[in-house]
């Protein structure tokens, strides 16, 4: 993508963006504003999104937190939090920042997808986010209800992406097997299901050695994962079609519908009989 110029200095809003699910209420961009002493930390009454275009900022906050903030990075300001930040020397900076606030934004925070510990993205490319931060609010007339509403959800979506760009960044080489590891239990392969013992072997680990890790990492047993997620995917399956459950059992990787239709209990809380009927209607 090519280099983006620099984004005019102001605001992009006129009004504050407002909706059932979250409100936006400033959004714009600013350079060389005016830094935040440590020594005199600010608090908001809302969310905080600040983008970092160029310049070495220093950011510390009230849970003790001492970060320097380089062009690429994003700043989460939680509601509350006393912060402070600026540039670490005498130079020029600039920054996007959003205001925000609302239900949707604080179940992201309940969720963990929002987070004040710790409080920084490390997103790469200045441009690539750039460019989707502007895109929110060029030429969004905000004249309808369904306008606001398809604002607040494009942003949720954008910080959405966002942690999750900044949380494969820091993935370290044991987050790499395990993640690695959820996929191959998680759909099925040319051959069908891998088991969790076959797992292992993919991601180079003894299996004893690969059960204690998985259920410390995951919280879960391998074994209980796995079945999850075949009685998941099982479930979609049921949805869609009127197939019956012994060709289920079988692509599933069960013996037989009698241990398809325990483990399809166990999981869901009813049988592959009563789920069918119910999301069928019948």
């Amino acid at each position: 993508m090519p280099s983006s110029p620099s984004p005019p200095p102001g605001s992009w809003l006129k009004v504050p963006i407002r909706t059932e699910i979250g409100t936006i209420s400033l959004a714009g961009a600013l350079k060389d504003g005016s830094c935040i002493q440590p020594e005199s930390m600010r608090t908001l009454g809302n969310f905080a999104l600040i983008f970092i275009l160029s310049g070495q900022i220093a950011y510390s906050d009230a849970n003790g937190i001492r970060q320097s903030v380089a062009p690429g990075d994003a700043i989460l300001v939680f509601p509350d939090l006393a912060h402070a930040y600026g540039p670490a020397a005498e130079n020029i900076w600039e920054q996007i920042y959003i205001v925000f606030n609302g239900p949707q934004f604080e179940l992201l925070a309940d969720a963990g997808i929002l987070s004040a510990t710790p409080p920084l993205w490390r997103l790469g490319s200045v441009e690539y986010w750039q460019h989707r931060l502007e895109e929110l609010f060029r030429e969004t007339p905000l004249r309808h209800g369904s306008d606001a509403t398809r604002t607040i959800g494009r942003f949720v979506n954008l910080l959405t992406d966002m942690a999750a760009t900044h949380a494969e960044a820091q993935q370290t080489p044991q987050d790499t097997w395990l993640s690695e590891s959820m996929r191959l239990l998680s759909e099925p392969g040319p051959n069908g299901w891998l088991t969790p013992q076959q797992t292992a072997q993919r991601v180079g680990l003894s299996y004893e050695n690969f059960r204690k890790l998985f259920a410390k990492r995951a919280g879960e047993s391998p074994g209980s994962f796995h079945k999850r997620r075949r009685i998941e995917h099982a479930c979609a399956m049921i949805y869609q079609g009127s197939r019956p459950f012994k060709e289920l059992a079988d692509e599933h990787g069960f013996c037989d519908v009698f241990h398809f239709s325990k483990a399809f209990t166990q999981v869901m809380g009813e049988s592959p009989s009563d789920y069918r009927k119910r999301v069928k209607g019948s």
